[in-house]
This record gives C-alpha cells, structure tokens and sequence, in this order.
C-alpha cells in the first residue's frame, strides 16, 4: 500500500514538472514599433517644435546683435587706438574681451535652455506613446516590444509591427 502511494506521488509529480515545463515552453509573443516615428507624427511634437524653432531664433537673434556690438566695437578700437593712450587702450581691449566672455556665456545657457525646453516638451509625449504602446501591446496579448526605430539596435524586424495600431490607439493618421 505504501509503495502504491509512492508510485501515485512519483506519477503526481512527474505530471506537474511535465506541465509546468509545458508552461515555460510557451512562446512569448514578440512585435515591433517606430516610437520615434509615432512621437513625430504627434500633432503636438509639430507644435514642439514650431515652439523651440522660433525660440532658437530669438537666441540666434540676440546672438547675433551682441556679435555685431563687439565686432563693432573692435573695429572703432582699431580705428582710434592711435590716437588713445595705452592706458585707454587697454581698457577699451578689456572691455571687448568682457563683451566676448558675455557672448559665450549668454551662448552657452542658451543651448542649456534650448536643451532643457526640449525635454520640458518632448518628455510627456514619449510617455503618452509609451503609454499607448503597452496599452495596444497588452490588448493584442504581446509580451515584449521591440523599438525598430533606426539606431536603436534592431537590425531586422520582419514579426509584427504594431506601430499602426498605436497610430489608430492615438488618433494619428
């Protein structure tokens, strides 16, 4: 009696490994998206960058006008340095080495504004396509998602490709 219920329990196990195997055997259900393709057709990453295209122009703008303050500047330096002291000489060089340290400057915060103004704007649309991504690849009963976006890594993506079904999930035609 004992061995027969060894011999249930071996069989009683042998039929749970055997299924659990069953289970992992399972093949994951694997697909592809552009997201970098859905955040550009986006109606507001067109609006985006409408916004840091014409911010970038002031910048360049103002740029531009302290450029020609200095180089203007020089230029009537060069002129006048005859007739001025060195000691006018050096102050008006000084002052022209200032007004080219604060171009840099102003130049340099400008790209970490245009940076920052970029994240600040793009960043809600990434996730609003992430968003839908993981809302379209769960309703389709997808496992994982591939970004095919070029440059990220994937070589080949001839499997599914779930980026016009994220279009649809987000109103883009």
């Amino acid at each position: 009696m004992k061995q027969v219920r060894n011999l249930i329990a071996a069989i009683a196990l042998v039929f749970a490994g055997s299924t659990a195997v069953n289970a992992q055997a399972t093949p994951s259900k694997v697909c592809h998206v552009a997201s970098q393709e859905l955040v550009e057709a986006l109606p507001d990453a067109i609006a985006a960058e409408k916004q840091l295209k014409k911010l970038a122009k002031n910048y360049d703008t103002k740029l531009a006008e302290m450029d020609r303050e200095i180089q203007t500047r020089f230029q009537n330096a060069q002129r006048e340095a005859p007739n001025k002291t060195d000691e006018e000489n050096e102050r008006v060089r000084t002052e022209i080495l200032q007004g080219q340290e604060k171009l840099q400057d102003y130049y340099q915060k400008s790209q970490e504004a245009m940076a920052q103004k970029r994240v600040d704007l793009l960043k809600p649309l990434y996730q609003k396509v992430k968003d839908a991504i993981f809302k379209v690849a769960r309703a389709k009963g997808f496992d994982y998602v591939l970004d095919s976006t070029t440059g990220t890594g994937i070589i080949m993506a001839d499997g599914y490709d779930l980026t016009p079904d994220v279009k649809a999930e987000l109103g883009i035609k």
